[in-house]
């Protein structure tokens, strides 16, 4: 798991937006490629498009389960598995995150943020990593 979460940040201190910092830290387990997987996740930044919803790295994480767990196809019945590995991640991240929304989450509407986006990306790779790699 350190070595996801170390590919994580290292990405996310260059740049790239949580989603695409939790995607891309596993892209290892992925059948994607690295560019593919970073345009994937560009558009998840900020809560989605700098919207201030969903959570980025809590997106990325939710777009790894799908690439986990799903079938591929629409006549195999993966999807109940899918969303049950997606509530279990879900359920971690806002224990620790206590939001799933980036507004909530930087506190824009109270003024008290309840995490940085440093530790959502690493509350999500290590939901990740726990729950859909036993790692």
């Amino acid at each position: 798991m350190d070595k996801y979460l170390k590919k994580a940040m290292e990405y996310h201190d260059k740049g790239y937006n949580c989603a695409q910092a939790v995607l891309c830290a596993f892209e290892d387990k992925t059948d994607l490629g690295h560019d593919v997987l970073f345009k994937l996740a560009e558009g998840f930044g900020s809560g989605m498009g700098n919207r201030k919803n969903t959570c980025g790295a809590l997106s990325g994480a939710v777009m790894l389960a799908g690439l986990a767990r799903s079938s591929g196809d629409c006549n195999v019945l993966t999807k109940k598995e899918t969303y049950n590995l997606v509530s279990e991640i879900a359920d971690i991240f806002e224990s620790k995150c206590h939001a799933f929304d980036c507004c909530d989450i930087k506190g824009l509407a109270t003024g008290v943020p309840t995490a940085s986006c440093s530790e959502c990306i690493k509350v999500a790779v290590e939901a990740v990593a726990r729950v859909l790699y036993a790692e």
